[in-house]
Parts: structure tokens; sequence; C-alpha cells
């Protein structure tokens, strides 16, 4: 398409496959966005889009990933709030007859396999290393394992017992991120505000023991009940395995719990993003036995950034576009060389 949508906090730059989502830095900007920056999603990574009337003289374009195209969205399992979604374009009502216009020209790009789950992910994660601190302890991700260091000021005796954990991505299964931002139980008593966490899903368990001797996962530390349900999303490249039980999180050693300013929305769901797209990664296909990579964005062509550096050219001579806005573009663009 090669053309730009421009809303509130965010802008869309079509391409022939994909959009090119980037989202501006700013007071009004939730941090999630902020965190993220821009996400390059390939139309085959959508299952629908929709247009619906938004709040104060709005209009709403949202794409709709399909299951198990984005790493972010699986772990995030519909805990986001609408601001945070980084799948929705906001426009003024009047520009709703545009919206409808990409709309449409976005659903002629979907292919048949729009309508069921992705085989593996087409949207890439934030790469790491990444890190956040969190009630309890330090999480860390340097893209071969996850280490958890705890703080003497927040882990529970439980956890101080075991000792620091690290867990190699290759003896993990998946991750269940609860948000911090979630009301009721969840990491640890509500009246303590801390009801969100990060739980590590390790291969090889059932009710939080090995399957055999020596089975499990390599790590530091003894092993650690397996986890609950909670109402938070778990997410996996080969789905969860055993059935859960009620270890709380903040006595799991396979899990670091949110409050009271840490582990915030931003911090913790890219990383827990992360680390869900490294297990796929090295998670052998059931159908080849090949383990399965996320295409991740690489240097762009010069010839198409210079089309796009013209067709903004176009959008500034014709007043939809600022000088401060078309410089900004333009450097990104530039940038991407």
């Amino acid at each position: 398409m090669g053309d730009v949508l421009a809303g509130f906090q965010t802008v869309w730059e079509f391409d022939t496959d994909s959009v090119l989502i980037r989202f501006e830095r700013g007071i009004r900007t939730p941090k999630l966005l902020q965190a993220l920056g821009e996400r390059r999603v390939p139309y085959e990574a959508l299952s629908a889009v929709e247009v619906t009337p938004g709040k104060r003289g709005t209009v709403v374009l949202r794409a709709v990933p399909r299951p198990g195209a984005d790493p972010l969205m699986d772990a995030a399992d519909g805990q986001l709030k609408d601001g945070g979604d980084p799948y929705r374009l906001v426009l003024p009502a009047e520009r709703g007859t545009l919206a409808e216009y990409y709309a449409e020209e976005i659903r002629a790009a979907l292919g048949p396999a729009a309508a069921t789950p992705a085989e593996s992910y087409l949207v890439a994660a934030p790469a790491p290393p990444l890190s956040f601190k969190a009630y309890d302890g330090k999480a860390s991700f340097d893209g071969k394992a996850v280490s958890f260091r705890w703080f003497w000021t927040g882990a529970s005796s439980a956890k101080w017992k075991v000792g620091d954990q690290r867990f190699r991505i290759d003896d993990l299964s998946g991750v269940e991120w609860r948000s911090p931002e979630s009301k009721g139980t969840g990491g640890g008593s509500p009246k303590q505000g801390r009801s969100g966490f990060l739980r590590l899903l390790e291969r090889g368990t059932e009710d939080g023991r090995p399957a055999a001797p020596g089975g499990g996962a390599a790590r530091t530390g003894a092993r650690a009940g397996a986890r609950a349900g909670d109402g938070a999303g778990a997410a996996g490249a080969m789905g969860s395995e055993g059935p859960a039980v009620a270890t709380r999180p903040d006595h799991d050693p396979a899990a670091v719990v949110f409050g009271l300013g840490y582990g915030l929305v931003h911090e913790s769901l890219p990383f827990a993003a992360a680390v869900l797209e490294a297990v796929q990664a090295a998670t052998p296909d059931p159908a080849s036995g090949l383990t399965r990579t996320t295409a991740r964005p690489g240097r762009r062509d010069p010839a198409d950034i210079a089309d796009r550096i013209r067709h903004l050219g176009e959008l500034h001579t014709a007043g939809l576009l600022t000088d401060d806005e078309f410089s900004s573009k333009k450097a990104e663009l530039l940038a991407e060389l």
C-alpha cells in the first residue's frame, strides 16, 4: 500500500505484506507502547480487522491477531486494557471513512489461514537481554536462560531456602503472566498490594514433581511447586503440562511476584513475551522435528525507504503532516538504512 495513517499516539505505515506500527513517546502514550517502540506485523499474523466507535468523538481501527502469532498477546492472554492494546489505532471520528477504507485493504490482504491459529510466532518479541525488578527479586533473561535473584526485603522464606534460581530455556514449556493491574488474589495477598506474577512453566512436571528421577528443569536450588491458575494467562509453545495446583507464586521459586511499583506491565510483559518466543524457538516442530524460529525484521531495502520518504513528502505538501512530523518520520526511516 505504501500509505501512512496517523492516529492518537500511534502511526500505522502500510507495506505490501505488513503494517509497521509505531508508538509515539510522550506523556499521553501508555508506557507499554513506549517500551515497545514499534512493531512490524505481517498481514499473515492477523485474523481480522475491526472498525468501532470510540470514546469522545473517536473511531477505533483494530487489527485482530491470530492465536499463536504474537508472543506478547499470548502472554497477555486478554489482560491488557484498551489503552495498552498495541493493535488499536484511535482516530478522530471524522476519519471514520478512512478507517473503513484501510480496514478493507487489510482484509483483502488476509489469506485463507486467517481463521486458524498460527503454527509459529510471526511477530517478534522484544529482543534480550532483558531484566526487571519484581517485588521479591530481580528477573533477568539473556536469551538462553532466565535468572531470579531474590531480594531479602521481599522474598519469602521458601524462596530464600532454595536460593537464587536459573532456568534454561530448553527446560521450559511456557510462561504464566498475571498483570499487576489485576484485581483479586494473584501473587500474594491483595492487602499487601501484590496481585501479579510471572511464573515459568517447566517441562516434564506434573503436580510440581519431576516426571522421572532426574527429570525436570536444570536449575540451581530445589524443585518448586507447580503453577496455579489464579485467573492468569498461561502460555506455552506446547501448552501447559499436567494439572494445575494451588501453589502461591510468592512461595514458588519458579515465579516472581509484582506489586507496590515493581513488575509493572511495561517491564514484565515484554520480558514474558521474549521468554515465550525463545521457548517456542527451542521447541522442535512436531511435523519436521526441527526447531522453529521467529522472523525478525532486518535492514530495510534502500529503495523502499526512498519510496516512503517520497510518500511522506507528498503528505507533507498536502498538509496532512506537520513540519515536525515530517522531519521526525524522515529521520526514523533514514535510521533504518
